[in-house]
């Protein structure tokens, strides 16, 4: 016998020769969650600990929970997402906060990720910290070109850098710069064989993309401008809600959370009201490695990717040959491919599913592979 490394519960359930009732059971009980709960209120602390014992769960509490000597604190719930779904039921009828959280438990039982899609990055400024990324006129249609045959479904046309220190554009800059290069994509009908997104927060520029057959607004702002949200909603386009701390001029300039993941969480629950209030149907989330972060920052966001599933939709991981490479191995832009490779696959196991890169063809690659190591 040996133990099971297991990825795709569905998978191994049925190739047992389970029913499908019993598959969705056993999966279930075989996916662990580790829930870090803040600022609960000690009666609620107690009921819960009680009733997940109950059901063979757990939560870790502090010392001194069971005489109530602090009125608040922090505790780790530990149930599979069986003793969630039963947990959810029980908690609706207790006091001290457990309907909200018995509400919430629920949005942990995340639903299978789906098949990861490369994002294909094409600058159209001549600032990019990238160089190779750079093109322009009809040279950028046939890297676009390229990119598609090397494994991208979605091509993400920028033209103003958004690298640290960097100052924006005006429109009327940053229209000039792309406008042949989006009537090239409408004339080709290059949106026939690729999604494609435009990296940008102004409401001309991308107006003038979605008229040309763009279906994607990558927002670094996340929707910060209403203007850009009301198009969004017009248009029906997909959005990337992507987190910033500041500004690109000084987002880098001592940045400072005192919990990452729960003020990006948070971002996050406003931004995604704001997007639906304005009739925005699909969204994608990225948590913007680099965007006003430390390294430790960064690493805190990668470790604890997954808890972003919570809001139901996609993640996307934009690490692509970025500074805090150099901050763990001393590299240059150019040498950063092997590191942006073992951000973006730790990121797919930990529920990204889109993926923004430079390297698309080598990408593909280790997607691939990594792909067929967990559905062998």
């Amino acid at each position: 016998m040996y133990k099971l490394s297991i990825n795709d519960f569905h998978k191994v359930y049925q190739e047992l020769g389970c029913d499908q009732t019993g598959v969705k059971i056993l999966r279930n009980k075989s996916q662990m969650n580790t829930i870090l709960i803040k600022n609960l209120h000690v009666g609620a602390a107690n009921i819960l600990k009680q009733d997940a014992l109950s059901i063979g769960a757990d939560l870790a509490v502090p010392m001194g929970v069971i005489v109530a000597r602090d009125k608040y604190v922090n505790a780790i719930l530990i149930a599979t997402n069986k003793q969630l779904e039963i947990l959810s039921r029980k908690e609706l009828a207790q006091p001290f906060g457990l309907k909200q959280i018995a509400k919430d438990l629920k949005k942990f039982i995340f639903p299978s990720q789906k098949p990861t899609q490369i994002m294909g990055i094409i600058n159209a400024n001549e600032d990019s910290f990238f160089k190779n990324s750079r093109f322009s006129g009809k040279d950028a249609i046939l890297r676009m070109e390229q990119l598609i045959v090397d494994g991208a479904t979605i091509i993400d046309l920028g033209a103003v850098s958004s690298r640290p220190g960097s100052i924006a554009v005006s429109p009327q800059e940053e229209l000039a710069r792309i406008q042949p290069i989006l009537e090239c994509i409408q004339k080709e009908k290059l949106y026939e064989k690729a999604q494609f997104s435009l990296d940008s927060y102004a409401p001309e520029v991308l107006h003038y993309a979605l008229d040309c057959g763009f279906t994607i607004i990558n927002d670094i702002t996340g929707l910060q401008n209403d203007e850009v949200a009301k198009l969004a909603g017009q248009y029906k386009a997909k959005v990337v809600i992507m987190h910033m701390q500041n500004d690109p001029s000084n987002m880098q300039k001592e940045p400072f959370y005192k919990d990452v993941i729960e003020e990006i969480h948070t971002f996050f629950e406003e931004r995604i009201l704001k997007a639906k209030a304005f009739g925005v149907e699909e969204i994608i989330l990225d948590v913007g490695i680099g965007f006003g972060k430390t390294l430790q920052h960064n690493l805190t966001l990668l470790k604890h990717h997954e808890h972003f599933r919570y809001f139901g939709h996609e993640l996307l991981i934009g690490a692509s040959r970025k500074s805090m490479i150099n901050a763990i191995v001393p590299s240059s832009i150019e040498e950063r491919l092997p590191g942006t490779l073992a951000i973006h696959l730790e990121a797919i196991n930990r529920g990204a599913s889109i993926v923004r890169c430079h390297d698309v063809k080598e990408h593909f690659q280790a997607i691939k592979v990594h792909e067929a190591i967990i559905h062998a």
